[in-house]
């Protein structure tokens, strides 16, 4: 008998934040499970779960006895948005909990977008549960990512810190770059003594690029991974943890996220721009979000030693080394507009108004960044 060769299982890639079509129902036959009344066999693959793409979601409906699970796991591995309000005692805790934690009714006053945004952070926590349930076996350790940041804001600082320490199911190290700033200010003494993790500190003077300051931490670096990291922007607690996983499905070389959300400091509004997909391939990531191994990264030569434009430039001499760059989704990630001449990215905030597929006033971050 000639063997059967491995089908690719699904992944969030392809994952679509409207659905053109309703929910559908996805139940145990007693030979095995019907998604929208089309039978999905033993596992699932790739092209099983672009056929799901267009639905809101599916509510499971559980048989009383236990039963193969292992379609509802590739399912929450690819984002499909999935639903029980009642679910028997022999299924996994964890996961009857996300299952029953969403609707494919829920929003908020009936608004699309905000609907639109519950569902997506619901298939995000889903992701994480199926991915992790379908790994091999567990990791020995965790992974060591070493965190690249440069700063002249001493007074961000603590901030940024401590939401490095938050991060979840990863050990981190910190090269803080200083850029014209002392290590003796005390606003940064203050931050580093408090931290509590690994924290080297560089010193560079006013006078040189930011490319090479960030050059100059990063070559301190020890860890597995290295990532970029913006001090005055805001990262969720699995922010790393999420961009590993991305790397792990795809192999990636580099990963990173969509910038999607925007606090206009000034305006005390936030912005959501959606015209950057999520969960494909791409030349473009958030520059605060650059990851990728740290043999790489070395192998690349680092980040141009340029005063502005750092992130572009490196993103686009790793495609011209013809890296593979993923970009995941951006719930977990916000950036902080204030004046535009406090960044390297000289944009002014009509130009966020004008991309704005959405409009808060205040601080409106999504669930996903877990901010208090």
């Amino acid at each position: 008998m000639p063997v059967q060769p491995t089908l690719p299982l699904p992944t969030p890639v392809g994952f679509l934040r409207s659905a053109a079509e309703g929910a559908a129902e996805l139940s145990w036959t007693g030979q095995g499970w019907l998604a929208a009344g089309e039978p999905l066999g033993d596992r699932l693959d790739a092209d099983g779960v672009a056929r799901l793409r267009p639905l809101r979601g599916l509510n499971v409906r559980w048989p009383s006895s236990r039963v193969p699970v292992e379609v509802i796991t590739d399912l929450a591995a690819a984002g499909v948005p999935l639903h029980a309000a009642d679910t028997p005692a022999w299924v996994e805790p964890e996961l009857a909990g996300l299952l029953a934690a969403w609707t494919p009714e829920e929003g908020d006053g009936g608004r699309r977008s905000v609907t639109d945004l519950r569902r997506e952070e619901h298939s995000v926590r889903l992701r994480r549960h199926g991915l992790r349930s379908r790994a091999a076996e567990p990791a020995v350790a965790l992974p060591k990512v070493s965190v690249v940041m440069s700063s002249m804001r001493p007074y961000l600082l603590a901030s940024a810190l401590d939401q490095i320490a938050r991060q979840r199911r990863v050990e981190v190290e910190v090269l803080l770059g200083l850029h014209g700033v002392p290590a003796e200010h005390e606003a940064v003494r203050r931050a580093v003594r408090e931290f509590g993790l690994p924290i080297t500190v560089v010193e560079a003077g006013a006078e040189i690029p930011f490319g090479e300051v960030l050059n100059r931490a990063a070559s301190r670096a020890s860890g597995d991974h290295i990532t970029k990291w913006d001090d005055d922007d805001w990262y969720g607690p699995e922010h790393l943890a999420d961009l590993l996983l991305a790397r792990s499905h795809t192999g990636a070389d580099i990963v990173g996220t969509t910038a999607e959300f925007f606090y206009l400091e000034p305006l005390n509004a936030t912005i959501r721009r959606t015209d950057y997909t999520s969960e494909i391939w791409s030349e473009h990531v958030a520059g605060g979000t650059i990851l990728l191994d740290l043999a790489r990264f070395q192998e690349l030569g680092g980040f141009p030693a340029l005063r502005g434009g750092v992130d572009a430039a490196f993103l686009k001499a790793a495609h011209a080394a013809e890296a593979r760059i993923y970009r995941t989704h951006g719930l977990g990630y916000m950036l902080r507009r204030s004046v535009s001449t406090e960044h390297t990215w000289q944009l002014s905030l009509a130009h966020f108004l004008r991309v704005a597929s959405n409009q808060w006033r205040g601080f409106r971050p999504s669930l996903i960044l877990e901010r208090p």
